[in-house]
């Protein structure tokens, strides 16, 4: 413990010089200074203002008796039995040296908070070492008291030991771990696979969930089985929920993703509950020149061909039906493997009923009048010329 004094003293030195380095144990602590064991004849006094680069109140928030500590002699007067040290100097020292490999190998490094100061934190380094607000975090931080006695990984920004200045940051740091979860992130997801995220944020169009170092979207079209307006009818923010991936763009660093294909599909429940010759109530989403396609479950619809719409000829579907309107069809085929459904308006008993899935039409304002058809009347019997 005493071996840079002991071999000062076996030497030419009589007694310690100003500038020697010297190695002891923390003896006594008083209000102003702290007395150390330097293996002299005397004690050396240790000052509050030589025991940190930072302001301390109490020497006992920084040392404690029984401590090893490494001072630099800063004065001598033998006659008085007066020996001074700083242990603020050593530590100054050797703290620029650290730092400096720090910054040139741009390694990250553990650094304590000792105090919130206006524009950022002050830093324990061995030196005072401040981070600026805007390197404190990736995002706003509104109250940075919480920091105050934590633990931060930071990185050194600047150097400049003529200036006694230290710039560190906290945010670098984090944006490079950002970047290694990103890219881990790419090289391990893959399409089909179902993983666990967080909802971030909502956009009209869908929502964003972070998948823990890149956030992937789930276009509004691929929250639910059923027609969705805003993401909030179906998430709240921060809700944990599982996804699965459709696509990757490494290069644009874009994750599609689908909420509702990452539970059960809509055709597992239509196996048990749609049987052929049923009858059932669904409702028109959609028309094309071929038929019009009737969702008979969220998710599942059926198509009913235009042969299939009415006991008379039809030249268009929106002749019979419009979207939105409620129509009971016939199941005349099901294949859930190839979720396809084929339905008919023409067999059910009850002539097709027109309603708006928002209001129910008048019995004066249904075709026919009396909600009843040429084509009831008559049935397939119809002249060649009209077929």
């Amino acid at each position: 413990m005493m071996e840079e004094h002991e071999v000062m003293a076996q030497g030419d030195l009589a007694f310690p010089q100003v500038g020697d380095r010297l190695t002891g144990k923390v003896v006594k602590i008083e209000d102003k200074q702290a007395l150390v064991d330097v293996g002299y004849k005397y004690e050396a006094i240790l000052p509050i203002s030589e025991v940190s680069a930072l302001h301390i109140e109490k020497i006992s928030d920084v040392l404690s008796v029984g401590d090893e500590v490494r001072v630099q002699v800063k004065k001598v007067n033998d006659e008085k039995e007066e020996l001074v040290v700083s242990k603020r100097m050593v530590d100054a020292d050797e703290a620029w040296a650290r730092l400096g490999a720090h910054l040139e190998r741009g390694e990250a490094f553990e650094a304590k908070i000792f105090d919130v100061v206006k524009g950022g934190l002050v830093a324990d380094v061995g030196l005072r070492g401040f981070i600026p607000a805007s390197q404190v975090s990736t995002s706003f931080v509104e109250d940075f008291s919480d920091y105050k006695g934590k633990t931060l990984k930071v990185k050194v920004l600047e150097l400049d030991r003529e200036q006694n200045r230290v710039i560190l940051s906290h945010r670098a740091v984090l944006e490079e771990e950002a970047e290694t979860k990103k890219s881990e992130l790419f090289e391990r997801l893959k399409p089909g696979d179902i993983v666990e995220g967080r909802v971030a944020r909502f956009a009209d169009f869908g929502a964003f969930i972070d998948l823990g170092g890149a956030d992937g979207l789930v276009h509004i079209s691929e929250l639910s089985w059923d027609h969705v307006a805003h993401p909030s009818e179906v998430l709240n923010i921060g809700d944990v929920v599982k996804v699965k991936v459709l696509r990757i763009d490494p290069e644009r660093e874009r994750i599609s993703l689908s909420l509702k294909e990452a539970g059960p599909s809509p055709w597992e429940r239509a196996k048990e509950e749609i049987k052929i010759g049923e009858v059932r109530e669904g409702i028109v989403r959609r028309l094309a020149s071929f038929g019009a396609f009737v969702e008979l479950l969220p998710g599942v619809e059926g198509l009913v061909h235009i042969s299939q719409l009415a006991r008379r000829r039809v030249a268009t579907p929106s002749e019979v039906v419009e979207p939105g309107q409620v129509v009971r069809v016939k199941v005349l085929d099901f294949i859930p493997e190839e979720k396809r459904v084929s339905l008919s308006m023409r067999e059910v008993d009850e002539a097709p009923v027109r309603k708006d899935a928002r209001e129910t039409a008048s019995e004066d304002e249904k075709p026919g009048g009396l909600g009843v058809t040429i084509g009831d009347l008559v049935g397939d019997d119809w002249p060649d010329e009209w077929k």
